[in-house]
Formats: C-alpha cells, structure tokens, sequence
C-alpha cells in the first residue's frame, strides 16, 4: 500500500469539542468524584499487579485506548461517544494512572506498562483488537505490538500512534532525564506535585493555545492528583524515560508490519512534529495524518477532526499482521 500523507487544516472558527458535548453530559468531574455519562460504562479488573479501572463503550470490533503521562479515560471522553456506533472501546487507566491505584515498587517500565495491556486483553478475554496509544501510551502500545510479535499472539490486528513518545523527538531526550535525576526529581516534588496554581501551566503547554483548552480538561485532570497521587507514578515512569526510548527504538523495526495510523498536530510542543517522518518510515503499511495548528493532544483540541480520522481508519478492512 503507497504511504499516505493527509495535513488537515483546523478552522479557527471550529465548533469546540465541549461546546458539541458540554461538560456535565460528558464528564462531571471534581476534586473527589468522576461520573461517565449514559451509554458508557465504568468497570474495574483485577490483574497480577492491582486492580485497574477501564471504561467501554460501543459494539464491534475491539479498540483499546491507552492514554499518555498524565491522562487517564478522561482524556477519551470526547473520542468514545464518537467511536462507539463503529467499534467496542476500551479506555483503561493503567496502574498508577487515573484511577487505578499501583503497589510500592511496581515496575513501571515501558515493557512492564505493555505487558499489562496484554493482561487486560487476557483478562477481558478479548480476540483480535486494535490498540491506540497517544504520548508515553504511544511508546506502551509500540512495545505491546513488539510483546504480540515475541510471542507470537496474533491478536494485535492495527496500531493507532497519536503523537507517541519516539527516539527521534528532542524534548523527551533532555526534559525527561532531567526530571529524573536528583535535582530535577526535588524541583518537581518541591513545585509541580504541590502546588495546585501550576496545573494550568503544564496542561497549557499541551495545547497550541490557552483559548483552545476545553472548559473542562482542568478539573478533569486534577482528579487523579487529589485521589491518586498520579505525580510520584509519573515521577517513577521519568526514572525509566532514557532506558525506555531505547527498548522503544529497538522495538521498532520488528513491528514494521503492523497497519499504523500515525496521528500528530503540527504544534506539538511536547512530542515534536519533526520526529513523525523518521517514525513513519519504519512503517510499510502506514499513513499520516497531521493536523495543522493543533497541540500534542488532538483529540481535545481536534476532537471532530481526531474522531473523524479514527472512524475512517477502524471501519477500514482488517489485513493480516504478523
């Protein structure tokens, strides 16, 4: 199949994705409550490792969406509704993240975090299914692809990598193991995981610009800082970044057969856009769709567009994989 490449302009007059669906009919959030609308569903699942909290929605054929650093379901609440005529979803939040508490000392490497997908598809006894990650769940549902090809599980059909964490992309390369290390672990206990008056700086940077945040992305992502702790989990993610970027680099070139849809904005200041094209190439079946103007999370600040491009891409006829 040629490579494809679709730049899709955003007009600034856009309806907003939560002026489509307010907030309270999607996700009323607050410090201490998270509430799913009607049609979509709540769950949790034992695993090896702890109990994890998913939400699902929609019939046909499976979709499991694995959110970035600091998301959870939440960050799905305006691509579900959107899915759900074309496909059964599931929004996990991984151990530690969102909702789903972690045990002390869980590894949380890239490879640890995969492997626990494949324990949910297990669990939920699902066959073949597509899987979708955005950021740091772009390099999970990478090294989960690479897990399905070690051990020869063919359910794995299509991956869906909406800007994912990639060796070629500067920021994560400095900023990360900064974060890491001794000094920048202490600024960020000392500022970021206190003091509450900075959350809108970091969601800030995701997004092309402050107008484009949806009314209520805030609230939304500051409910597993108050019940979770989600920080000190991210914290101990960064102490794997460099280790991990490797294993993701080496994990590549076996998945190369998997039909990909690689999804990014244009402005993405937190996974740059200049990585997508060495990440494209080590696809042979893929195609790339880029959003102009948009953040590192197109699917709030897109979310027709994003919803759009996925359904195009999940009604399309499955082909084999490895």
């Amino acid at each position: 199949m040629p490579i494809e490449i679709q730049k899709t302009q955003v007009p600034e007059n856009r309806i907003q994705p939560h002026q489509v669906q307010p907030a309270p009919e999607v996700f009323h959030t607050s410090s201490r409550q998270s509430r799913v609308p009607a049609g979509i569903e709540e769950h949790w699942i034992e695993l090896a490792g702890g109990r994890m909290r998913y939400l699902q929605c929609g019939s046909g054929p499976p979709l499991i969406l694995v959110h970035g650093l600091m998301g959870y379901a939440f960050s799905w609440r305006f691509s579900m509704p959107a899915l759900a005529p074309y496909a059964t979803v599931y929004a996990i939040d991984n151990l530690g993240a969102g909702l789903s508490t972690a045990p002390a000392g869980m590894d949380c490497s890239v490879r640890a975090t995969a492997d626990r997908v494949s324990q949910f598809a297990d669990a939920m006894g699902i066959g073949d299914f597509d899987l979708l990650g955005t950021s740091h769940g772009g390099g999970v549902a990478i090294m989960t692809a690479k897990l399905s090809v070690e051990r020869r599980d063919p359910r794995l059909k299509r991956l869906i990598l909406v800007a994912p964490v990639n060796p070629w992309s500067p920021h994560g390369k400095r900023l990360a193991p900064f974060l890491a290390s001794p000094i920048g672990s202490f600024v960020f206990r000392s500022t970021i995981e206190r003091w509450r008056l900075l959350d809108y700086l970091w969601l800030r940077r995701l997004f092309s610009e402050g107008s484009k945040i949806p009314a209520d992305s805030l609230a939304g992502y500051r409910v597993p800082v108050f019940e979770n702790h989600v920080f000190r989990h991210a914290a101990h993610i960064l102490t794997n970044w460099t280790a991990d970027l490797k294993e993701i680099e080496q994990a590549l070139p076996a998945i190369r057969d998997y039909t990909t849809l690689l999804v990014w904005g244009t402005r993405d200041r937190a996974v740059h856009f200049s990585s997508a094209e060495p990440l494209r190439r080590n696809f042979r079946d893929v195609r790339l769709v880029a959003f102009d103007g948009v953040g590192h999370l197109p699917y709030e600040e897109a979310g027709q567009e994003f919803s759009a491009a996925l359904i195009e891409f999940v009604t399309a006829t499955r082909k084999a994989t490895p």
